[in-house]
């Protein structure tokens, strides 16, 4: 099975009640590591309570945590999630965190890609110089790049989104986030096919998903386009769908699934994760009838 690097935000999302690990990079990672079996995240942890409880929850999963690094002066990262009646989560990320200080030069990006075949990064993480600048050191490399723009707040610049899409041959991004690149680098009138397809031209990206929450997604590769309304069941919570879709769309590109096969599984998935609470299954049963999928 090809390696899967990840390089981003481990945060903790704070609910009313309770809180949960998370963070899109760390969500992605924890799927691709159950279904594979590998996988390891380049982020940064603040030297605190919620630093070490993050460390010790991925050592007792089997996850490497070799590239975490470990800061004595910003707190582990924090998200403010609230729901609405559907479901669906608002994020009040706070700033000035570990995660926004991850520091690689060269020669340790030389090492941390050995054996790599595809880094994932998002946006989110890059609202930093450092930690944009310790990303840049990982690009331009002979191996495959996924990135997932997951806008937040005002945490963007239209630099970062160019960077990024040139950097990446996979791009997953939900509607809204297609509309914003789409005002930013396309401009007329949109829709989600042309406007899908004139980005992917402009960046030079292999393939593209456009997830529409409970309207599906669509994929476009080459000139291949699917779109899939794939039914779901009852909602708990939308936290962590797009992440486990992302997952599966990455090992698709990667073992060169159909684009049909992606998007079906990619979905289910997704709809897997909307079934439960927050973005993590308590158990690994979820994961059973994927990681068949994924290792034929």
């Amino acid at each position: 099975m090809n390696k899967i690097a990840v390089f981003g935000e481990i945060l903790f999302d704070i609910y009313a009640n309770s809180k949960s690990l998370g963070g899109a990079p760390f969500n992605f990672l924890y799927h691709i590591n159950r279904l594979t079996g590998s996988g390891g995240i380049i982020s940064r942890v603040g030297k605190d309570e919620l630093g070490n409880e993050a460390l010790n929850f991925l050592t007792s999963k089997g996850l490497i945590t070799d590239t975490i690094q470990i800061d004595n002066e910003h707190e582990t990262g924090i998200a403010n999630v609230t729901l609405d009646e559907k479901g669906v989560p608002t994020f009040m990320i706070e700033e000035d965190k570990a995660y926004d200080f991850i520091n690689i030069d060269e020669k340790r990006s030389v090492e941390i890609l050995k054996d790599v075949a595809c880094l994932y990064f998002g946006t989110l993480a890059q609202r930093n110089d450092v930690s944009r600048k310790s990303l840049q050191t990982l690009f331009n490399k002979p191996i495959k790049y996924f990135c997932d723009i997951n806008i937040r707040q005002k945490f963007y610049t239209k630099e970062i989104l160019s960077d990024s899409l040139k950097s990446a041959d996979v791009v997953k991004l939900n509607l809204d986030e297609l509309r914003l690149l789409d005002e930013l680098f396309i401009g007329g009138q949109f829709d989600v096919y042309s406007g899908s397809k004139k980005l992917m031209e402009k960046f030079g990206i292999e393939m593209l998903a456009v997830t529409k929450g409970m309207e599906g997604s669509s994929l476009f590769r080459g000139n291949e386009t699917v779109n899939n309304r794939q039914k779901r069941g009852s909602v708990v919570d939308t936290v962590g769908a797009g992440d486990a879709f992302a997952a599966i769309l990455c090992l698709g590109f990667l073992n060169n699934w159909e684009l049909s096969k992606i998007s079906l599984l990619a979905n289910e998935f997704a709809g897997q994760i909307c079934m439960i609470n927050g973005a993590l299954p308590k158990d690994n049963k979820i994961y059973i009838h994927f990681r068949q999928e994924v290792q034929k």
